[in-house]
C-alpha cells in the first residue's frame, strides 16, 4: 500500500481538472491505497517573498496553509498534480504553491512518483508542453523521484465540460496503476 497525495490546484467550481483528480484518486483507492485529496480551492497560499530563510531553517517563514500541504507532499510515495491550462502554462496557484515548497529541499522526501493530470480548451499536441516542462523544473530538483505519467484533456474549457469524455476513465485506470 502506498500513500498517495493528489493535490487538484483549480479554484473554480465544476473544474475538468478536478474531475480528473478525482478519478485518480478513486482509482488508487480501489487497489487499496491510502490517498489524500488537496484542493487548493479555499486555502491561502501566499506568495514567496525570496528571503531564503527556508534554505537555513527548512520552514517557511510565512504562515498560511503551505506547510501542511508540504508535510503531505513529504511523505507521500506518491504526488499527483492536477492543473488546468491557462495561456499553455499550469495554474498560477499551482506555481505559486511548488515556488513556496521551496523549503523541502533541505529534507528529506519519500515521494519518487510523480502523476500530472492537465485539462485545457485548447486541443493540440502542443498544449500541455509547457505545463509539463514547468513541473519538470520542481521534479529535477528532486532527484529520487521522476514523472511516471501525464494525462492531458484538451477540449474543455467550461465547467464540467469534461462529464463523459474517456479521459476519466483513463484517470481512473491510472490510478489503479501508481
Amino acid at each position: 500500500m502506498k500513500k498517495v497525495v493528489v493535490i487538484s490546484t483549480s479554484l473554480r467550481p465544476g473544474s475538468n481538472s478536478n474531475m480528473l483528480a478525482e478519478q485518480f484518486a478513486e482509482g488508487a483507492k480501489a487497489v487499496g491505497h491510502e490517498v489524500e485529496f488537496i484542493s487548493l480551492r479555499g486555502k491561502e497560499i501566499k506568495f514567496c517573498v525570496g528571503c531564503l530563510s527556508c534554505q537555513k531553517t527548512a520552514a517557511c517563514v510565512i504562515k498560511d496553509d503551505v506547510p501542511g500541504i508540504m508535510e503531505s507532499v513529504l511523505n507521500a510515495d506518491v504526488v499527483c498534480w492536477a492543473t488546468p491550462i491557462y495561456y499553455y502554462e499550469m495554474s498560477g496557484q499551482m506555481k505559486t504553491l511548488i515556488d513556496r515548497m521551496n523549503a523541502m529541499y533541505p529534507k528529506d522526501y519519500k515521494f519518487r512518483d510523480i502523476y500530472l493530470l492537465t485539462t485545457a480548451a485548447e486541443n493540440e499536441d502542443f498544449t500541455p508542453k509547457r505545463t509539463e516542462s514547468g513541473l519538470m523544473g520542481w521534479i529535477e530538483c528532486y532527484e529520487k523521484c521522476e514523472l511516471k505519467a501525464h494525462l492531458f484533456c484538451g477540449g474543455v474549457g467550461g465547467p464540467k465540460e469534461i462529464e463523459g469524455n474517456a479521459k476519466l476513465q483513463e484517470a481512473y485506470e491510472m490510478g489503479k496503476q501508481v
